[in-house]
């Protein structure tokens, strides 16, 4: 799973991460109700949610860079 995202367009990275908030929300939210299967899935969530913010950042940056380079 750690490596699942390098594949992932810019968009579809943002999309995936988004997605993966409305989970880790929903999640946090069953925790204070007390209905969760499995508790150490939330910090896998977040853990998903940071390598997706790195990806992200690291694909702007990239794209900074080559539009710094033609101007």
């Amino acid at each position: 799973m750690k490596n699942s995202f390098k594949e992932l367009k810019l968009a579809e990275l943002v999309a995936k991460r988004e997605e993966l908030g409305k989970k880790y929300f929903d999640l946090r939210f069953q925790m204070v109700i007390g209905h969760v299967e499995n508790p150490l899935q939330k910090r896998t969530i977040r853990r998903q949610i940071a390598r997706l913010n790195t990806l992200i950042c690291e694909r702007e940056r990239d794209g900074l860079k080559r539009a710094g380079a033609k101007a």
